[in-house]
């Protein structure tokens, strides 16, 4: 099968268009690997932010749930790892090496520890829901590969979210200090939530291209509003209130919420997006030694040798 030019890719591109059978342009390839690389590393630390409350939560049902939750995070890293792979630009393990150097991208929202069980619906509905609404778009993503690991994705989502969801409903119904420090985390969140999508389409650098080749199939702004026509009611419903800033107004004309971009800060998001804010520089070290602890057992996987990987030693 001959190679695609740029053009014809823009030509046909739709959902599911693409698989490691064509010979995609290498602009193509680049733009797909970066995209998906960003979400699997995305994955990969939201699953480590989750890890803690594996042993922090309040019973024995809702630590199965975070674990298992957990659980799924890291295989869907190890999925998008897969789709990128095929691309041909990067191996897993280069890909992993970056997450680990900080050379790696991953979303904004899992550059912010968590510190107390009141945050974690902050994360387990309102970014997951957020995360869904974008990833119910991709599967209809150009890339064959990247779309069928969504259809997993999203099944298991859908559970991560009703779980955040049920947190939510918990600790909502519960005393007045409850609900003021569910109030807090929600201040607290709000902004770095509304950042979850990204600059605004005309901030946007990657973007354009992503539409074009049918990588993407809704804007930042489209999928904000989505996400804002959608969870708004669903926290007042939780009683939380809406804090005035960042000031949120839905513009009737445009049938659109518009966020006051003055009113967040993207000083702080551009440091976040570097892998210079502190306290992600704190997780990408925290995952580097984690890596580095479990390297013996991806040499003894690779090592072919008879025996190798499944002896009492190697279990060690």
């Amino acid at each position: 099968m001959p190679p695609l030019d740029i053009e014809t890719v823009k030509e046909r591109a739709g959902p599911r268009e693409f698989g490691p059978g064509d010979d995609m342009p290498e602009e193509y390839r680049k733009a797909a690997t970066r995209m998906i690389q960003f979400h699997a590393n995305s994955e990969i630390m939201g699953a480590y932010i989750e890890r803690p409350f594996i042993r922090q939560a309040p019973s024995l049902e809702r630590k199965l749930a975070v674990s298992a939750q957990v659980q799924d995070e890291i295989g869907h890293g190890q999925l998008l790892y897969r789709a990128a792979e095929n691309l041909g630009v990067k191996t897993r393990e280069q890909m992993l090496d970056e997450l680990a150097s900080g050379e790696g991208k991953f979303l904004n929202c899992f550059h912010y520890p968590l510190s107390h069980w009141y945050e974690l619906p902050m994360i387990m509905f309102f970014v997951d829901g957020a995360a869904m609404r974008r990833q119910a778009t991709l599967k209809r993503t150009s890339w064959e590969p990247y779309a069928h690991a969504i259809d997993k994705i999203c099944f298991e989502e859908g559970f991560h979210i009703k779980h955040g969801e049920d947190i939510l409903r918990e600790i909502a119904s519960g005393s007045n200090h409850d609900r003021e420090l569910l109030q807090e985390a929600f201040e607290r969140w709000w902004p770095r939530i509304l950042q979850f999508f990204g600059p605004t389409n005309d901030q946007s650098v990657h973007g354009g291209f992503a539409m074009d080749v049918g990588l993407k199939t809704m804007t930042n702004d489209d999928l904000r509003t989505a996400f804002l026509n959608a969870y708004l009611p669903k926290a007042e419903k939780y009683g939380l209130e809406i804090p005035d800033t960042p000031h949120v107004e839905y513009d009737s004309e445009a049938d659109r919420y518009e966020v006051a971009e003055e009113d967040l800060d993207w000083d702080e998001f551009g440091e976040v997006a570097r892998n210079e804010y502190p306290t992600g520089a704190e997780q990408i070290a925290r995952r580097r030694r984690r890596q580095e602890a479990v390297e013996w057992v991806r040499e003894a996987i690779l090592d072919d040798s008879p025996g190798v990987g499944t002896t009492s030693a190697a279990a060690d």
